[in-house]
């Protein structure tokens, strides 16, 4: 399979001031998805504009054809499977079926507390994130349901007609751990990695591909505990968080290398950040489109 490429659009900007301009371009560009984080704020955007995902989605479905959209990622820090539901499969219909949801635990940022609880220790977070994925697995799926868990409940949640994509909109979970791969291997069309966070500060490029490889393996075993076959699992990686940060994106050629080397460890997809001016995202735009136009031709 050729590999993919694909792009995060921040919501940092007012549609009507470059918001529109990005998504439309994504498309032109032929990125296969673009995707935006589902965060109430995030890290250094923190204190500047930052607008909701869905929304985001709606519009940008709104104004392109071919461009699939989707979150990387949702997680159950401030979303509900009821009411989460009921927007994707809205946005989906929108969108003529264009739709991917991202899908994670989340982690102990701002968007764990803005709701005003405690955050979760490490072990309710990978309790709540199976529970959100199952029951949200279920209510994309079935006209009606009523479920009584440890910390979701629906109540005859009606999700009719369905999402146009069948039997649902896909899932790429985004999981490192064994109960995460498990959920991935279970719910996922697609598995995401953003690398060995560990290795980001001080660890080596090498560093960084050995670890992703070993998060391979344990997805094959995660995959066979069940009996599935981990080929049929698309694998994303998100760029930025590995010890190469910013540089893949430096030339066609940086690119093509960092991406092929992933490739080789079985990944179908790459997704880079849409360049940000002064920003951990800084990239110079005209070598960015040049690997938008050029990079998957040379990924075989």
């Amino acid at each position: 399979m050729s590999m993919r490429l694909s792009t995060v659009i921040l919501p940092h900007r007012r549609w009507s001031e470059g918001g529109r301009e990005a998504w439309q371009r994504a498309e032109e560009l032929g990125f296969h998805t673009a995707y935006t984080y589902d965060h109430l704020s995030w890290r250094s955007f923190r204190d500047g504009p930052w607008f909701g995902a869905v929304p985001t989605l709606t519009a940008a479905a709104a104004v392109t054809d071919r461009l699939r959209l989707g979150t990387l990622v949702t997680s159950p820090n401030f979303r509900h499977p009821v009411n989460l539901a009921k927007e994707l499969i809205s946005l989906d219909d929108i969108s003529g079926g264009r739709v991917t949801l991202g899908i994670g635990a989340g982690g102990t940022g701002f968007d764990a507390t803005a709701l005003g609880q405690e955050p979760w220790t490490p072990r309710e977070r990978a309790d709540r994130f199976a529970e959100f994925t199952a029951l949200l697995d279920q209510l994309l799926t079935e006209d009606s349901v009523s479920y009584e868990g440890d910390f979701y409940s629906a109540h005859e949640a009606r999700n009719i007609p369905g999402c146009v994509q069948r039997p649902r909109l896909p899932f790429a979970v985004a999981a490192t751990g064994p109960r995460g791969l498990r959920l991935a291997a279970r719910h996922g069309q697609a598995w995401v990695t953003t690398g060995d966070p560990k290795l980001y500060e001080n660890g080596t490029p090498e560093q960084s591909v050995q670890a992703i490889r070993g998060q391979v393996g344990k997805l094959a075993d995660a995959c066979a505990e069940i009996g599935r076959d981990v080929a049929g699992l698309d694998k994303i990686l998100l760029t930025g968080f590995t010890p190469d940060r910013g540089r893949p994106l430096e030339s066609l050629d940086a690119f093509v290398d960092f991406a092929g080397r992933h490739q080789e460890l079985g990944f179908t997809e790459i997704v880079v950040h849409w360049p940000i001016p002064d920003s951990d995202f800084a990239a110079d735009e005209k070598v960015f489109e040049q690997i938008a136009m050029e990079a998957t031709a040379q990924l075989h």
